[in-house]
């Protein structure tokens, strides 16, 4: 089902079911969103999939449209919205930083506006509500991996500001809802993840270095690649997310989500040459302002919490990502 953002939504009518959860996912049309839309729906739940498409894009759930338990709604969450719930996942916000840095005051409304809007939903039903945040919380780290109980080393002036400080914001108001209105919420921390429904131009390091490898392209490395990223899956970070939403409402977080699998880019990059065959050669350019030296997850926590970890290795998951990128490239 689809609506709109010109449809009354307080007039549309939603089926209920007493044996299912209705479950909003901001931002589902988006890379983690529409993989989380199509778990929830495997699992037998109705879900409500909020999204202005700013950087979604409707061909991620386009084989969900016509299910009876998925609804499209076209909507941007700064503008309140009035659904029955009984869950909300927050995962909209533009996340890479081609997308996030094209209007930075629109990223910053969508993390504060946005996440209040969705708070107060939350706090009308009395939803459980998460709150995806990133490591990006952590900034340029002095703390090597980085654990929940780090405040990050952050500059609030830099380009990256509007998406770090975006979400730091957003942690503080989901705690304080919980503090002041009682609010059932969750925070989790999103590291680096990649997989299907990664957009071609989204400018993150495993789809610029896939896609230019199968274009035959320089590969675009930044400094020397000595920086170090660990990556997940993208089927790992729905498992988290939704074993996050259904602990015990005792837990809050953060709680990092991530692989604490550690490479340089620059190795990320040469083992997807090896896998592509590509002739693609590596070019370096000057490291961009506040770009992150270090970064790898202490997952602790969710281990202990969540009993989560990352199942997908590496190899596998550059596997998948690869005939991904080969189809939508073809199209």
């Amino acid at each position: 089902m689809f609506f709109s953002e010109g449809d009354d939504l307080d007039e549309c009518t939603f089926r209920k079911c007493e044996t299912m959860k209705r479950i909003l996912v901001a931002g589902g049309a988006g890379f983690i969103g529409s993989s989380l839309c199509e778990r929830l729906i495997n699992e037998g739940h109705h879900v409500l999939c909020v999204d202005n498409l700013y950087t979604g894009k409707k061909a991620n759930i386009a084989a969900l449209l016509n299910h009876e338990h998925f609804e499209f709604i076209e909507h941007d969450i700064t503008t309140p919205i009035h659904l029955e719930v009984d869950e909300i996942y927050n995962l909209a916000c533009p996340a890479s930083p081609v997308q996030y840095q094209k209007d930075p005051l629109y990223t910053i409304h969508i993390s504060y506006q946005g996440t209040l809007n969705l708070l107060d939903l939350a706090r009308q039903h009395k939803a459980t509500f998460l709150m995806a945040s990133t490591s990006e919380v952590y900034g340029d780290p002095h703390v090597h991996p980085q654990r929940e109980t780090y405040w990050g080393n952050v500059n609030p002036i830099g380009p990256r500001a509007c998406y770090d400080e975006g979400k730091r914001i957003s942690e503080t108001l989901t705690i304080n809802y919980r503090k002041t209105h009682h609010v059932n919420t969750k925070i989790v921390r999103i590291f680096n993840t990649y997989g299907h429904h990664m957009d071609t131009l989204d400018g993150r390091v495993v789809s610029n270095f896939i896609v230019q490898a199968l274009k035959g392209e320089p590969l675009t490395l930044y400094g020397d690649g000595s920086q170090t990223r660990s990556f997940c899956h993208v089927e790992d970070m729905v498992d988290g997310l939704m074993k996050m939403m259904q602990s015990d409402a005792s837990l809050e977080g953060p709680i990092n989500l991530g692989n604490p699998g550690e490479y340089t880019v620059k190795e990320i990059a040469e083992i997807i040459l090896e896998k592509t065959g590509s002739p693609s050669a590596l070019d370096f350019y000057p490291l961009p302002q506040d770009d992150p030296i270090k970064r790898k997850p202490d997952i602790t926590l969710a281990k202990k919490h969540l009993d989560w970890e990352p199942r997908i290795a590496l190899s596998e998951g550059l596997d998948r990502t690869i005939i991904y990128f080969k189809t939508q490239l073809k199209n």
